[in-house]
């Protein structure tokens, strides 16, 4: 299994120049993390092949002792009955012995069943850190995945917002705004102007009015005295 390997490589993304030659390194991490995925549904099904046949080495074990143990009782039974008289001894002592022969060859088989069950459980054991082992750096990765997909968002948009700021020209926004505020200087300027010409204009007529005003009522007072001594009413 290659499973460190693929560690090894993961791991390798917190290294600054790994970092720099990868092209999306949230792709890579999330490609990797699926790997280990595999990985762990592959470990987990060969832990199960290997307890499965932990499980029937343990049985067979178990079965061919007591097959053993069996004959033995069984080689123990004929004797008594040959002490008995029950059978002839030549008789009980053969199929006693037959039965002895076939109980060390049972476990014989149990002695190899032992080292096969042993092997067994030491694989499921080794397989099982394996297990263990993945999973813990499943879950880191995935930890680590978040992490670094926030990160990319808060850099990505203060990279957008420095930029804007960048492209803000200082010197040329304070150039436009002194333009503006000459601008409004000359406008009020014009309109005090416009201003002091119309209250110009309106103190000049009302002097004209009034010079006017006071030589027509002479005139005016000069014409009732004539008439008044001509006698017309």
């Amino acid at each position: 299994m290659n499973i460190f390997k693929r560690l090894l490589r993961i791991g390798q993304a917190e290294i600054h120049s790994a970092v720099d030659k990868m092209e999306d390194p949230i792709t890579m991490t999330e490609q990797g993390i699926r790997e280990m995925r595999e990985d762990l549904d592959k470990a987990l099904q060969a832990s199960a092949q290997i307890r499965a046949m932990a499980i029937r080495t343990k049985n067979d074990k178990t079965k061919k002792e007591n097959e053993a143990q069996d004959y033995s009782n069984k080689a123990i039974l004929l004797l008594t009955k040959a002490q008995k008289g029950d059978i002839e001894m030549a008789q009980a002592e053969k199929l006693a012995r037959e039965a002895l022969t076939l109980k060390d060859n049972l476990l014989l088989e149990v002695k190899s069943l032992e080292e096969q069950l042993a092997t067994h459980e030491k694989a499921a054991d080794d397989i099982q850190k394996n297990v263990e082992i993945l999973r813990f750096n499943i879950t880191k990765w995935e930890n680590e995945l978040k992490t670094l997909k926030s990160r990319i968002k808060v850099s990505r948009a203060t990279k957008e917002v420095n930029k804007q700021m960048a492209q803000i020209d200082s010197n040329s926004t304070i150039s436009m705004l002194e333009r503006m505020k000459e601008k409004v200087e000359e406008e009020e300027a014009l309109a005090q102007a416009y201003g002091d010409i119309a209250k110009s204009t309106k103190s000049v007529d009302d002097e004209i009015n009034r010079v006017i005003g006071d030589e027509t009522n002479n005139v005016n007072q000069e014409l009732d005295e004539i008439k008044k001594k001509l006698g017309i009413s």
